[in-house]
């Protein structure tokens, strides 16, 4: 399974300045000052929130500075940003023009980490990063081995590589604002799952976004994972400089080539970690091992299985692995059956591309859609969808959105559209879905949107249509 020496960066007496608060930004501050850094956080926002992090910040001697992260304090010698923070903000400007480096809280623990720290196997990609570092940590788990899932998954690396609990290696999600802000990290193994438009905002363009994410590859020791059926994400590894020996190894729904993974007659096959890849493969699993089956949620098996196999897992530990695992709430999770008809909640599918991943997974839908569409245009997944909707339902500020996509590429498809953003908006959605649907049709909640219009986050759009289900199902 290899080891790699690592050596400890020392911050003692170092003026750093953490820019943002948050999930992030306070294990930072606290992380540099307990190793002795002299520490300012600086924060765009003023508000009870900030004052209450900003006052258990000041209690262990941090300065704090609220209502403004433009301004460079004097003496700063490294910023560490939190990951949202935009690179072309002000204070990164000046940080920059004073030859400063910049790190995000990933790059922070990358460099801290002790002699005997874990390797880091990581996964990014615009969708599925989540389920396929959940399912690597599953298997890990199954071959025996001390891991975690952390990282973009909600537990911040800071905390877990400088806690009181060892662990022989890590699974490892990175969001590509992360990746934006870690040049030095050289990772075991990677994937890049896909590459779709996404947070175009932030990075200012598809190629930044991109090459933003294939920086997951850059010092690749043993394999540089990709998806045979994104092209993008096999050029990121053409273009990745990695260690000498480190191989590219694809996964594919189709029949695996030598050096892939992929599916043989419902079985999950390895054709690159055997021996003589080119006349022989090795069984992991069986498709149905997989919760749930789902294609795009089979690609997830399959990279995650990669994974744990560059890092020397057993066959056995894979199947055993996919068998434990349970996916989080709202991604492509089946409810209930109400009168023949299946209602399936993948709320988490915020974007197109998840969206159509999700509408490939059924034959006959009735989907509800719709929300804040954060500047995406809708042609391209509903033309390729349409043979399968039976019908839709649109809610949200940019239902119009998909609306006109629909009259252009679907136009014999019927649509509701729901012109109410109140909370019995859902309700009244999954009861048209209902009176639209026949026996055999699944009602889908695939938004490909986000969510704020309408609800907190994406988990309370998914339980207004779980609990609106519940209802159909007492009335039934």
């Amino acid at each position: 399974m290899g080891e790699q020496q690592v050596t400890s960066l020392d911050v003692a007496g170092l003026h750093v300045t953490v820019a943002g608060l948050g999930v992030s930004g306070i294990p930072a501050a606290k992380v540099l000052h307990a190793r002795g850094a002299n520490v300012t956080v600086v924060n765009d926002g003023d508000d009870a929130r900030a004052r209450e992090q900003a006052a258990e910040l000041e209690a262990l001697g941090i300065v704090v500075r609220l209502g403004d992260g433009a301004t460079l304090p004097e003496s700063t010698e490294l910023i560490v940003t939190t990951p949202g923070w935009k690179p072309d903000k002000p204070l990164f400007a000046a940080a920059r023009a004073a030859g400063l480096e910049i790190w995000g809280d990933v790059e922070l623990a990358w460099r801290l980490r002790g002699p005997d720290a874990a390797p880091w196997l990581a996964v990014t990609g615009t969708n599925g990063k989540t389920t396929t570092v959940q399912m690597l940590a599953s298997i890990l788990k199954a071959a025996g081995l001390r891991t975690a899932a952390v990282g973009n998954i909600g537990v911040s690396l800071l905390d877990v590589v400088f806690g009181d609990e060892q662990y022989d290696v890590l699974a490892v999600e990175l969001s590509s604002y992360q990746l934006h802000w870690a040049p030095s990290l050289r990772a075991h193994s990677a994937a890049v799952l896909n590459i779709a438009p996404d947070h175009l905002d932030w990075h200012g363009s598809m190629e930044a976004y991109a090459a933003d994410k294939g920086h997951v590859y850059d010092g690749n020791r043993v394999a540089c994972v990709y998806n045979v059926a994104d092209k993008a994400t096999e050029d990121l590894v053409r273009e990745a400089d990695v260690e000498e020996g480190c191989r590219a190894i694809g996964f594919t729904l189709g029949t695996p080539a030598p050096s892939q993974l992929g599916i043989v007659e419902g079985i999950l096959v390895d054709r690159a970690f055997v021996e003589d890849r080119h006349k022989n493969a090795q069984e992991l699993a069986e498709v149905s091992d997989v919760n749930p089956p789902a294609p795009h949620n089979v690609a997830n098996a399959l990279a995650a299985a990669a994974l744990a196999r560059a890092y020397g897992v057993p066959p056995k530990a894979v199947r055993d692995g996919l068998r434990a695992f349970t996916p989080d709430a709202h991604r492509i999770a089946h409810v209930a059956d109400v009168a023949g008809v299946a209602y399936v909640d993948d709320s988490k599918a915020t974007n197109t591309h998840a969206a159509e991943a999700s509408l490939a997974a059924y034959e006959s839908i009735v989907w509800i859609a719709g929300g804040l569409a954060k500047g995406a245009a809708f042609d391209e997944l509903v033309a390729k969808s349409a043979k399968r909707l039976r019908a839709a339902v649109l809610i949200g500020a940019d239902r119009g959105l998909i609306r006109e996509a629909l009259a252009r590429h679907a136009p014999e498809v019927p649509v509701v559209d729901l012109d109410r953003t109140d909370t019995g908006a859902m309700l009244a959605a999954v009861q048209e879905a209902r009176r639209l649907a026949v026996a055999g049709d699944t009602v889908l909640l695939a938004p490909a949107c986000a969510s704020m219009d309408m609800f907190a986050n994406y988990n309370q759009r998914g339980d207004a249509f779980a609990e609106a289900v519940r209802e159909l199902g007492a009335g039934a």
